[in-house]
């Protein structure tokens, strides 16, 4: 039993074939929430990006849209980190499932009567970021206790390849119907598919034990939090490459609908499949990783991870062509895997058992530091144009990335 009451070898024993992951009944509804709250993320946001570029005509916007899914986790993700212990985690994964489901429901009747504007879109926007920033506190840290910590690696590799699955399916549809129904039918899909992930959170059967954190309060576990990343290297490098990832890399996905319809003169369908091409890419590098990877590996593929992304998004920004830009799109998705899968997995790893809730809501703060990167990239984007500012952000980052070598090298 770890200190949050959960059952720490609650998975199947080490020599457990990874294929046998699914047959774990917590961890099957666990990825099913995942996999609906994923595909609801990207159609979404892919919809909200044409909607928000046709209505205003700002690359600035699009951004801005954007960087609101991401700015509740750097206001609260330490803050979600330290309370997680404290809460029933089931209970608060329905919560926040049913909320965000009202939320989906909520625009959808809004673009159904014609009455949706883009400030809806903002408040959505920023409430369904509060439950994307407890995913790593709440339903990744069951993933772990599903699981055990001997196969977090391959679990995580499974649930951040459905991520990258629903990277392919998302974007793909959200452009169908966008074109066909309007916003409102993307809308009213997303409330669908969270009413599935509702039933698969309700039907989880482990209920995690507070009473051990209780005597604490959430101020001094989160004090506590900080102090074990600052005094492990590893964990400290982890964190710093994530913050450069948020700012220099993931803002620059705001750009492909604005990229792919004036750069690349295409519609909300082949903009749509052009998004998706980043999600093939990155299922199939977490399906490798998840086959191929060894332990030893982990921190080298998170920190070229990284690396190859932003020269990836280089490419894509000043492809002449459709074909290169998709070629382009692939090969950052196969990087960006690398980064997503061992980001949670190494801090879940490096954690004390005890403070492993409290360092993934760290984790969250970092990636919740995006909002920096899209309030920048929209500027340079006013400033220079989508193209030239998405080259010069990714420059940045790789410079970022070199100057910081000797923070980061400790991850191995």
């Amino acid at each position: 039993m770890d200190a949050n009451g959960s059952a720490d070898t609650a998975g199947p024993p080490p020599e457990a074939p990874r294929r046998r992951l699914l047959a774990i009944p917590d961890f099957r509804n666990l990825w099913v929430v995942g996999l609906m709250v994923f595909v609801v993320r990207w159609l979404e946001m892919l919809a909200v990006g044409v909607f928000t570029y046709q209505a205003t005509g700002s690359a600035f916007m699009v951004a801005m849209l954007t960087m609101l899914r991401l700015l509740p986790m750097g206001l609260f993700g330490a803050v979600l980190g330290a309370v997680a212990e404290r809460l029933e985690r089931r209970s608060a994964l329905i919560f926040v499932v049913l909320a965000m489901m009202a939320t989906s429901i909520s625009v959808a009747v809004l673009g159904s009567l014609g009455m949706l504007e883009v400030w809806h879109l903002a408040v959505a926007s920023f409430v369904n970021g509060l439950g994307w920033a407890t995913d790593n506190p709440v339903r990744r840290m069951m993933i772990g206790d599903a699981v055990g910590a001997d196969r977090m690696g391959p679990a995580m590799s499974l649930d951040v390849g459905t991520n990258n699955a629903s990277r392919m399916v998302g974007p793909t549809i959200g452009g169908l119907i966008l074109a066909t129904l309007g916003i409102a039918g993307v809308f009213w899909l997303g409330a669908g598919l969270y009413a599935v992930a509702l039933v698969a959170a309700l039907r989880i059967r482990t209920r995690s034990r507070t009473a051990a954190v209780e005597a604490s309060s959430v101020l001094q576990r989160m004090r506590e939090g900080f102090v074990q990343a600052r005094n492990d290297p590893r964990i400290t490098g982890v964190l710093m490459v994530t913050v450069i990832f948020n700012i220099f890399g993931w803002p620059s996905t705001s750009m492909i609908p604005v990229l792919g319809k004036d750069h690349l003169q295409l519609g909300p369908e082949g903009v749509g499949i052009l998004a998706s091409l980043d999600g093939v890419g990155a299922f199939c590098g977490a399906l490798a990783i998840a086959t191929l990877a060894q332990a030893v590996w982990y921190g080298r593929i998170y920190v070229s991870g990284v690396t190859f992304y932003l020269v990836s998004l280089i490419v894509f920004a000043a492809a002449p062509s459709v074909v290169m830009a998709g070629m382009a799109l692939l090969t950052l998705g196969i990087a960006g895997a690398g980064f997503s899968v061992m980001q949670a997995t190494l801090v879940y790893l490096y954690a004390p058992i005890e403070m492993r809730a409290r360092l993934l809501g760290l984790l969250s703060v970092c990636i919740g530091v995006g909002p920096v990167g899209f309030f920048y990239l929209g500027f340079l984007a006013e400033l220079l144009g989508a193209q030239s500012a998405t080259i010069a952000l990714a420059v940045q980052g790789l410079l970022a990335l070199l100057l910081t070598r000797r923070w980061w090298r400790a991850i191995g």
